[in-house]
């Protein structure tokens, strides 16, 4: 008998959901007892109700709430639920306490490759509690990091990727980037797309950029607070202010991307594996990435795509002119990142792997 499962979850984007969202539209389809807890207006409940799904139209707000707890408690008995699983830190915190004494599962999720150690008490309120039965880790690095830190039960973590399908990328659009910007066919055009923070190392990004001077290369940053007073002064420190377009948050971000031939990822720590980087290379973006843990499962240096060390803006810059150079090598990329993404991060293989993990864990 397959157990029954609750997700408390945010399902309220679609766009950004739908990996983690599918995956139980998935269970669904195959007959599994799945209710998902989400909030009341999120955008994917009517994809997981046509699908099969039960839903309840709340999510928890804050850690340890009585009333939240036990709100959390009695659907688990009132459902007769196996397994309870949480994707966010108050959902976990809320479904850890409100599981003591009854017999279900508890089952975390961990998309972040740091920040937990056997040393930090608060590391014991989630991923390190004793009534945590397993965690569910989007790649091998985090997967890695947090069985270094359960001594006794190591194999509670396992690496489960919330799965793509290059048909969902399908009906995205290429926009005429360059001609809007006034860049020339044959440039290089480069994309990164994300929200300025200090994990993402767009400095380093930057100061490779300089080095590129004179070079036949253009770079776009898509996303919010890029254009700092930092940032620009890196560019106008070298004179190379041409080089670089801010173009803010955007929209049609995915568009834009499908127009670049390079999506260049400067992380330099944390991110496991980055969102924007699968989606780039769904849609026939050559990858430059860092070697950060979990994003360095995303590329096959030399066949899909290039990795230099984090924080190195000289390997960056490197690997940018590279491609410069050799279309054809580019090409290789473009056509062989998409290939990538279906045969190791498919959708349909996560869902398997997902329903082989419940049914181990009861």
């Amino acid at each position: 008998m397959r157990p029954r499962i609750l997700v408390i979850s945010d399902y309220r984007a679609y766009h950004t959901a739908r990996p983690e969202a599918e995956l139980f539209v998935g269970l669904a389809q195959k007959g599994w007892d799945v209710t998902v807890m989400t909030y009341p207006d999120a955008d994917y409940i009517q994809r997981l109700t046509a699908a099969g799904c039960k839903i309840i139209g709340w999510h928890p707000s804050i850690k340890k709430d009585r009333v939240e707890v036990q709100t959390i408690r009695d659907t688990i008995i009132d459902l007769d639920i196996d397994i309870i699983h949480a994707f966010n830190s108050v959902s976990s915190v809320n479904a850890i306490t409100a599981a003591k004494g009854l017999d279900v599962k508890v089952c975390l999720y961990r998309g972040y490759c740091g920040n937990i150690h056997w040393l930090d008490p608060l590391s014991y309120r989630k991923y390190l509690h004793p009534r945590v039965d397993g965690i569910m880790c989007n790649s091998v690095g985090v997967e890695q990091l947090i069985r270094s830190h359960l001594w006794k039960h190591p194999e509670k973590a396992v690496t489960i990727n919330k799965g793509h399908l290059l048909e969902w990328y399908a009906d995205v659009e290429s926009v005429d980037i360059r001609s809007d910007l006034g860049i020339n066919p044959e440039t290089l055009l480069l994309v990164n797309m994300a929200n300025n923070r200090s994990m993402k190392g767009i400095s380093y990004l930057l100061k490779a950029m300089t080095r590129l001077k004179g070079q036949n290369v253009q770079l776009l940053l898509v996303g919010r607070d890029m254009d700092t007073a930092e940032n620009i002064k890196i560019l106008e420190k070298a004179g190379v202010t041409d080089i670089v377009k801010f173009l803010g948050f955007r929209t049609d971000a995915l568009s834009i991307v499908k127009s670049c031939d390079v999506f260049v990822s400067s992380s330099i720590k944390g991110e496991s594996i980055t969102k924007s980087i699968i989606e780039s290379m769904c849609l026939g973006v050559a990858p430059i990435i860092t070697d950060i843990p979990g994003n360095v499962e995303l590329v096959v240096e030399g066949i899909n795509g290039l990795v230099v060390p984090k924080k190195n803006p000289e390997a960056l810059a490197n690997a940018i002119q590279i491609l410069v150079k050799d279309r054809e090598l580019l090409n290789t990329f473009k056509q062989n990142a998409p290939i990538h993404i279906d045969q190791n991060l498919n959708h349909h293989r996560a869902v398997d792997k997902l329903a082989v993990w419940y049914s181990r864990l009861v």
